[in-house]
């Protein structure tokens, strides 16, 4: 990633977090997109923790995908919903709401997490 594009996302997720903040009961859940793997993490603002995390990694695929993207947020809403959340804010960490992110979202929508 040029220096651009990456000062580009770094400004606008500075914006997106000073109006997105998570707590306890309704965590915020922070996309981190590489090139090889996306992680997801729901985390909680005013304790400074992470409560609940997922990555393509952990489950073992390879080649990063929308379809890879859809199950890390299916993962994600399950691993959630054990610790009994329901509702979350989305944080999409400067990224486009577009592909991969949005395949996230939606499979967290799909795993019955509310945004």
């Amino acid at each position: 990633m040029s220096a651009k594009r990456l000062d580009r996302r770094q400004r606008i997720k500075k914006g997106i977090r000073n109006i997105v903040s998570g707590s306890s009961v309704r965590p915020r859940l922070s996309v981190f997109r590489s090139n090889k793997a996306i992680y997801a993490q729901l985390v909680d603002d005013s304790k400074g923790s992470t409560i609940v995390s997922c990555s393509s990694r952990e489950l073992g695929s390879s080649n990063l995908s929308v379809e890879v993207s859809s199950n890390v947020g299916k993962e994600i809403a399950k691993k959630a919903t054990e610790k009994g959340i329901e509702s979350i804010v989305f944080d999409r960490g400067g990224y486009l709401y577009h592909g991969k992110v949005k395949a996230l979202a939606d499979g967290a929508r799909e795993g019955g997490l509310k945004f």
